[in-house]
Formats: structure tokens, sequence, C-alpha cells
């Protein structure tokens, strides 16, 4: 566990590059759902990916608040897929979507065991890397003192003003209490708030009248073709309504293309996002903009039966 303030803020940014590792598998997997014939799947991926990018700004608000500067336009934060997830063993690919995906997804969002040691080194689970982070968080508050930890500007924090998000909290984060704050809503939304529960503590955005599973549950519903519902535990499996999956309404895929057209989009995505977290918070509304062309230039690529590469780009 990070056991100095540069200890933190190096593992923090781990963090940041770790939610941003989860974002290329999830639009590839979206952008080949036909939303006609899979719009119960393109719900369910979609907001996973936009769950993500809240963890994504949450990590980055949790790296301002304790003197940081978040990075992800570098060639560190684009390494080639497959890979694994930053200093982590949980290994990602680019697939469409299908039993591959669904079950790489799995693996990713999987609740940590009980009894599993906490660490930010070959971890197995997210939910490890973060119980690391948080371990650290507090031992040093409580060596240090709060003030001595949350250093940061708070001007530079990711607020509500700036981030339309959908579902979830998006936690400006000054102290201990909003950083740990900021931790669980990472983790719930992950793997569920308890280990007896699937839900993640917030309302369904496409179902308001239901109540949210976290993402691993959300994966498991569409393998098993069924929704869960209240009374449903880990163990129970989900006993709900049907929610349907059509393995013909997926674009067919045969290859991975790196083009140059997408890459820059992507980059130019990551250039907006850094700028934002980086000290001006109102550049988000640049950077959801750039997402449309990001899909624009990926969706071109479906269209020739290719998923993108996410490749680096040198050069502006």
């Amino acid at each position: 566990m990070p056991e100095t303030l540069d200890d933190l803020r190096e593992h923090l940014q781990w963090a940041v590059e770790l939610e941003h590792a989860t974002l290329p598998p999830y639009l590839c997997a979206l952008y080949t759902l036909d939303p006609e014939r899979n719009p119960e799947a393109v719900e369910v991926v979609g907001s996973v990916f936009a769950e993500e990018m809240l963890h994504l700004t949450l990590a980055a608000n949790l790296l301002n608040a304790v003197g940081g500067r978040p990075r992800l336009d570098t060639p560190e934060n684009m390494k080639p897929f497959p890979r694994t997830l930053p200093h982590g063993n949980l290994k990602l690919s680019l697939e469409p979507f299908g039993p591959e995906a669904l079950e790489n997804f799995l693996r990713l969002e999987a609740p940590t065991p009980d009894g599993t040691p906490a660490q930010t080194e070959g971890y197995e689970t997210i939910g490890q890397f973060y119980a690391a982070i948080e371990n650290g968080l507090r031992a040093l508050c409580a060596r240090l003192g709060e003030e001595a930890v949350f250093t940061g500007d708070p001007s530079r924090q990711i607020g509500a003003s700036h981030f339309r998000h959908t579902a979830g909290r998006l936690i400006a984060v000054t102290d201990l209490a909003s950083g740990l704050a900021a931790l669980d809503e990472i983790v719930e939304q992950g793997e569920g708030m308890a280990r007896d529960e699937v839900w993640d503590g917030d309302k369904d955005v496409f179902h308001p009248e239901r109540d949210e599973v976290a993402h691993y549950y959300r994966f498991l519903e569409l393998k098993a073709g069924r929704r869960y519902q209240r009374g449903d535990t880990p163990n129970s499996g989900p006993t709900g309504d049907p929610i349907t999956v059509d393995p013909a309404g997926v674009y067919p895929i045969t290859t991975t293309a790196s083009s140059e057209e997408f890459n820059r989009a992507y980059r130019g995505l990551l250039r907006a996002l850094e700028e934002a977290f980086d000290g001006s918070p109102q550049q988000m509304a640049s950077a959801v903009a750039a997402m449309f062309g990001v899909k624009a230039q990926a969706m071109a690529l479906v269209a020739k039966g290719a998923l993108p590469a996410f490749a680096y780009v040198e050069g502006e």
C-alpha cells in the first residue's frame, strides 16, 4: 500500500490509468451492438461505460485532492491490446460483443472474495487495488493529519456542473470523508454494496423505478438472460424478468485496424480529458463533444468489419 504522499500520488495515477484501460474494451462491445436488435444489451454496456467514465473522473479528483496531476495523453497510458490492467493480473482484450467479451467483463468486474489481501501489485480484482489505496490513505491521514494530505486546490475538482453523468455520485474530494466516499462509489458500482448484495445503491438510469445492480451482476444478467429482482442474491442468481440478447444483432467483425483517423480522434479525447483534470474543469464539455467524433470514426471501421486498435499516435 502507499506509505508516503509521493507513493499515494503515484498509486492514484495508476488508478487513473486503470479506469481508462477499461474504456476501450467496453466501447468495442458497445459499438458492435445493433441498437435496434439489442436495445437491452446496449443499455447495459452503455451504462457501464458511462459509470467507468465517472470512476475515471473520481480517480482524477482523488489525485488532484492530494496535490497530484492526472495524466492521460501519454504512450504509457495507451499500451497495445491485449494487455493487463496497470500493475495487475487482469487481462484486457478488444472483442465484439458476444460470449467471450462477456466472460472478459465478468472477470474484470468480479467481486473480491472474503479474506483476499489488499494489494496494488499483481492484484486479481479491482477491489483489492482500491482496498490498498484506502488503507494507505487512512494511514497517511492518521500519521500526518488530513490537512497535510489533502493539499490540492479545490478549484481543480470536477463537479456536477462540469460533467452531466448518468448515474452514481460525482464527488468533489477535499478531505478524508469525501475521499473515502469516492473510493466507495467506484467499488460499489463495480461489485456491489456488500458481499451478499447485488445492488450498487443507485437507481437504474433507464428504469428509475428499479434499483440498479452492480456492473458484475449486470453482465451476469446478460449471460443468464434474466434480470435480478428484490430478494435475489449473488448465490440465487437472477430470477426476474427476461432480458433478451440477439446474437445475430451484432455487427460482423473480422479484424482489428490501426486507423490514423480513429487514433487521432481518440488521442484528442484523452487530451481534452487531461486538460479538464489538470486544472480546467470546464474542458469536460470539450471531452464530451470529442466522444462523438470517436464514435463516428469507430463506426466507420465497424462498417468495414474492423475494431479500432486504440493505438497511440505521436505528434500533435
